[in-house]
């Protein structure tokens, strides 16, 4: 029967990593006897990031012991104990290709259920010290899972863990996880994913672009690109979005209709230097297009210089980033 080997509990503090400050709560230790879990959290235990942790869906993170073991063999380490990977609940079994969306569990007094896999997360590899454990967690297929709380209650190490309902079988949380983050996502099982009713809804939006973006890559793979080669495009409004990202919106200059661009194209742009006429300043838009209303116009975001007033663009298959020329 799998079990509860360790509750572990952090307040957030900022710690210093590659030269800045970070403020977390990945510092989690193991709490001595009962602890009282609640909607939000567990006592003494708080989210440093509360936009990508912590929340109702999010209430309390599960990792297990086998795969401790894993990657204390991986990295050759004898170091790691109960909540070095940040989470609330260390557990024997309940493995993240086993467990499923939506099942339920009772531990102690509180009942749980699987709502998604871990966010990837950099602070994971801030506490260990494994800059790139955030990538590893994807391609070894072991993110751990979040529970949110159906009954509060207490819980404590050696409770045991028992499925009170199993969830819509669909997906495990690791099939789950590797459908947001490695690449070529199937269709078929983002839909699935869709019908899962406690996924959470931070996921479910992901899954929904995916989706989208995997249709259009699909429409525009059939067509081809919107044109061979450089056009000339004019600039007609620069919009800035933010300090670091600005919106360029092109249209033709003759005011003909541009063609309908999908999520997933790119655009590679050759712009006249400033102040040196006749030069090339060479860039590319790293960002997607968006259709603006009539099609008259296309706005791509990008980072970086200033742009000149005139621009050329080319289509580019989808995903697939231009190369300065």
């Amino acid at each position: 029967m799998p079990t509860l080997l360790s509750v572990n509990v952090g307040m957030p503090k900022d710690v210093s990593w590659q030269g800045r400050t970070v403020h977390t709560c990945v510092w989690k230790f193991p709490v001595h006897g009962p602890a009282r879990v609640h909607r939000l959290n567990i006592d003494g235990d708080r989210q440093g990031d509360t936009n990508g942790h912590g929340g109702e869906q999010r209430a309390v993170l599960v990792y297990q012991i086998q795969t401790y073991r894993h990657w204390q063999q991986y990295f050759g380490r004898d170091d790691l104990g109960f909540g070095r990977f940040g989470e609330n609940l260390t557990v024997d079994g309940l493995l993240d290709d086993e467990v499923g969306i939506g099942d339920r569990y009772r531990i102690g007094e509180t009942e749980f259920e699987v709502t998604q896999p871990r966010v990837t997360c950099y602070r994971v590899g801030l506490r260990l010290g494994e800059p790139d454990l955030p990538a590893l967690l994807v391609s070894h297929h072991r993110p751990g899972f979040y529970m949110r709380v159906i009954h509060e209650g207490h819980i404590q190490a050696v409770d045991p863990i028992v499925q009170t309902r199993p969830g819509p079988g669909a997906l495990s949380a690791a099939d789950t996880h590797a459908l947001r983050y490695l690449p070529d996502p199937e269709p078929a099982k983002l839909r699935l994913a869709l019908r899962i009713p406690v996924l959470s809804p931070g996921w479910q939006d992901s899954f929904r672009d995916l989706l989208k973006s995997v249709v259009s890559r699909a429409v525009v793979a059939a067509t081809g690109p919107a044109w061979n080669g450089f056009r000339p495009l004019r600039v007609a409004e620069v919009v800035p979005e933010s300090t670091a990202v600005t919106s360029i919106h092109l249209v033709a200059p003759d005011g003909s209709l541009l063609p309908a661009a999908h999520a997933g194209q790119y655009l590679t742009l050759r712009i006249p230097e400033a102040g040196r006429p006749g030069a090339q300043l060479l860039a590319v838009l790293d960002a997607r297009c968006r259709p603006l209303p009539d099609q008259r116009q296309t706005r791509a975001s990008r980072h970086g210089e200033r742009l000149s007033d005139h621009a050329a663009g080319a289509g580019r298959d989808p995903r697939r980033r231009g190369t300065a020329r």
